[in-house]
C-alpha cells in the first residue's frame, strides 16, 4: 500500500522501515490538510470505527424519527401553533439536518476506516456540521429567553409575536452560517480529525491567527449560550419560588390547604428546577467535551488520539437524540396530540383518560408558570 506522508524511518541496516500511521488510508488529494501530529499514532483497531458507526447509525435513525415527529405534531396540531413553539421546531429542524447530513456520512467513513469523500465533501460536511449545531445551540438559548419574558417578567415582558420569533429564528441561522463559512474563507479551516472519519476545524496548527478562530467561536457559540442558560433559568427558578411561597402564604390566610383545584403535592418549583437541571446538564455534557478538544489542541495541554477526537462529535451529535424529548415530549400539549395521532404510543388504556390527564397537568403546573411549555 503506498504513503501519503512521512511514515518511513531508517531501519536497523539503514534501509527505510515502513510504519503504517492513523493517516495511511486517507486519500493523496487531501492528505495535504492532515496535521503532522497524527503520524505518532498507529491505525485505529477496526473495532472501533465499528462500534462508532453502529452508534452513529443509531443515534442518526432515532434522532431522524424524533426530530421528524417533533417537527410534525407541531405543525399540525392547530393548539401548538403559537409563537414559542417555532422555536421547537426549530430546534427539531436542525438537529434533524445535522444527522442527516452527518450521521451518515460518518457510517460511510467508517465502514472504510478513512474519509474517503475527497476535499469539497470535507469542507461541507463540517460546515453542516457547524451550521447546524450553531443554529440548534442558538434556538434552545431562545428558548431559555423566551422562558425567561413569560415567567420573570411576566405582564410587564413583551409578548412574542410570530414574527418576532421568525426574526429570532432567522437570526439563528445567520450566527450559524457565518460561523460555518468563516474556515471556508480563511479564518481557521477544515481538516479531518483524528480518527480520519470526520472533518472539523484545525484546533493543531501552530498559527494564532487560525487559533484565534477556536477560541472567538467558542466565546460566542459556547460560553455565551451557556451562561444566558443558566442564568435565565437561575431566574426563572427564584420567580416561581417566589410566586408559590406568595400562593402558600395567600392559602394559609384563607385557611385552606392549596389555592390550586387540583394540588397532587408536588412542588412546582422542584418541578422546574428538575427541567433546568436536565436541560442545563444535558446541554453541558453534549458542547463541552468538543470545546475541551478543541481547546487541548490549541494550547498544547495534553497528547490528543485519534479515538479520544471522537467523542466529541459523538456527544455533540447526541444532542440532536434528545432534544425531541427534552422540548417536545415534556410538553403536554405535544404529548396529548403525539397520543390522538398515534394512539399506539399511549401508556394508558384509553386515550380520552390520558388526553384528561395531560389537561389537567397542563392546568395544575403550566397556568401560572407554564415551566415545561417551550
Amino acid at each position: 500500500m503506498p504513503y501519503y506522508g512521512p511514515m518511513q524511518q531508517p531501519g536497523l541496516w539503514g534501509q527505510p522501515v515502513s510504519n503504517i500511521t492513523v493517516a495511511d488510508k486517507v486519500p493523496p488529494e487531501i492528505m495535504h490538510l492532515v496535521d503532522p501530529h497524527w503520524y505518532q499514532f498507529p491505525p485505529m483497531n477496526p473495532l472501533w470505527h465499528s462500534i462508532i458507526g453502529f452508534v452513529i447509525f443509531v443515534l442518526g435513525v432515532i434522532s431522524i424519527i424524533g426530530n421528524g415527529m417533533v417537527i410534525y405534531i407541531f405543525s399540525t396540531a392547530k393548539t401548538l401553533r403559537t409563537p414559542s413553539n417555532l422555536f421547537v421546531v426549530n430546534l427539531a429542524m436542525s438537529d434533524f439536518l445535522m444527522m442527516g447530513t452527518n450521521a451518515f456520512t460518518m457510517v460511510y467513513n467508517c465502514w472504510y476506516e478513512t474519509w474517503s469523500l475527497g476535499l469539497l465533501m470535507c469542507d461541507l460536511y463540517a460546515f453542516f456540521g457547524s451550521l447546524f449545531g450553531c443554529c440548534s445551540i442558538w434556538t434552545m438559548t431562545m428558548i431559555a429567553l423566551d422562558r425567561y419574558n413569560v415567567i420573570v417578567k411576566g405582564l410587564s415582558g413583551k409578548p412574542l409575536t410570530n414574527t418576532g420569533a421568525i426574526l429570532r429564528i432567522l437570526a439563528c441561522w445567520l450566527i450559524g452560517v457565518v460561523w460555518g463559512i468563516l474556515p471556508m474563507l480563511g479564518w481557521n479551516r477544515y481538516v479531518p480529525e483524528g480518527n480520519m472519519t470526520a472533518c472539523g476545524t484545525d484546533y493543531l496548527t501552530d498559527d494564532w491567527f487560525h487559533k484565534s478562530y477556536i477560541l472567538v467561536y467558542s466565546v460566542f457559540v459556547y460560553y455565551t449560550p451557556l451562561f444566558t442558560i443558566i442564568y435565565s433559568y437561575i431566574f426563572i427558578i427564584k420567580a416561581v419560588s417566589a410566586h408559590e411561597k406568595n400562593m402558600r402564604e395567600q392559602a394559609k390566610r384563607m385557611n385552606i390547604q392549596s389555592l390550586r383545584s387540583s394540588d397532587d403535592g408536588k412542588s412546582t418549583e422542584m418541578k422546574l428546577a428538575k427541567i433546568a437541571l436536565v436541560t442545563i446538564s444535558l446541554w453541558f455534557m453534549a458542547w463541552t467535551p468538543y470545546t475541551v478538544i478543541n481547546y487541548t489542541g490549541v494550547f498544547k495541554t495534553a497528547n490528543i488520539s485519534p479515538l479520544a477526537t471522537i467523542w466529541g462529535s459523538v456527544f455533540a451529535k447526541a444532542n440532536a437524540v434528545y432534544n425531541p424529548i427534552v422540548y417536545g415530549i415534556s410538553h403536554p400539549k405535544y404529548r396529548a396530540a403525539l397520543i390522538r395521532r398515534f394512539p399506539s404510543l399511549a401508556c394508558s388504556d384509553s386515550p380520552a383518560a390520558e388526553d384528561k390527564s395531560l389537561a389537567s397537568e397542563a392546568s395544575g403546573v403550566t397556568s401560572d408558570v407554564n415551566p415545561t411549555t417551550a
